[in-house]
């Protein structure tokens, strides 16, 4: 299980990440390695909008680039920060389970104890596609208003960010089952989920045919890259 206490993943190299996940510890999962990997989606954001930056041919988009280089990498330490947090809610669920059940008392404590661990371990996947979506947002954004050389990036950062999205959602909905049905969240959260994705899946296919089509965008109002969601 992940040691609230030990190092962050980010504080990992890339190797040892690796290593770790492919180990039969529980973690770090599904749920750390899509927010890691819409991690490095929004890294490649920053990277395209950051080629962009002072180049005279996309001036027009200046204000574009900055504002998307400074939410590309807020976004990138956010997700790693999610990876931990991921790997944290489910070591809550496991202790949960393994907390004594004989008796009422000790079964009522179990159960509320698992109610609130699956709750946890649901919102925390939850937040990472919506995260996700301002990933491919800003991939959107910057398609056909930045550097040409450099829109593959975009393309590539738009499909990790899909892509882990749908590994997120995965684990949304997995936990899910283990809450009261009663509890609004469990519809909310289906249904929130189901939006994203769509928006997400939309995005992205429009980021894609916009960096394949070559096509020379007009410029956006300043802020409006993030009123997308």
């Amino acid at each position: 299980m992940h040691d609230p206490d030990s190092a962050s993943f980010a504080d990992l190299t890339i190797r040892d990440f690796v290593r770790r996940l492919a180990s039969a510890e529980p973690v770090p999962g599904g749920g750390s390695a899509s927010a890691v990997t819409a991690s490095l989606a929004a890294a490649l954001v920053a990277m395209v909008a950051s080629l962009s930056q002072d180049r005279p041919k996309y001036a027009e988009h200046a204000g574009l680039h900055a504002e998307i280089r400074g939410r590309g990498a807020i976004l990138a330490a956010g997700l790693i920060e999610l990876a931990d947090a991921d790997a944290d809610a489910y070591s809550g669920f496991a202790a949960a389970l393994k907390l004594p059940r004989d008796g009422d008392e000790a079964g009522s404590a179990r159960a509320a104890a698992l109610q609130d661990a699956a709750r946890r371990a649901s919102e925390v996947p939850l937040e990472t596609v919506e995260m996700c979506l301002d990933v491919v947002a800003a991939a959107e954004a910057l398609a056909g208003r930045s550097n040409r050389n450099a829109s593959s990036d975009l393309n590539v950062a738009a499909m990790l960010a899909a892509a882990a999205a749908r590994g997120a959602a995965a684990n949304v909905l997995v936990n899910l089952p283990s809450l009261d049905r009663a509890d609004p969240f469990v519809g909310q959260a289906t249904v929130r989920v189901d939006e994203l994705i769509h928006e997400i899946e939309r995005l992205a296919q429009r980021t894609r045919e916009v960096v394949l089509s070559g096509e020379t965008r007009a410029p956006l109002v300043p802020g409006v890259a993030g009123s997308v969601t």
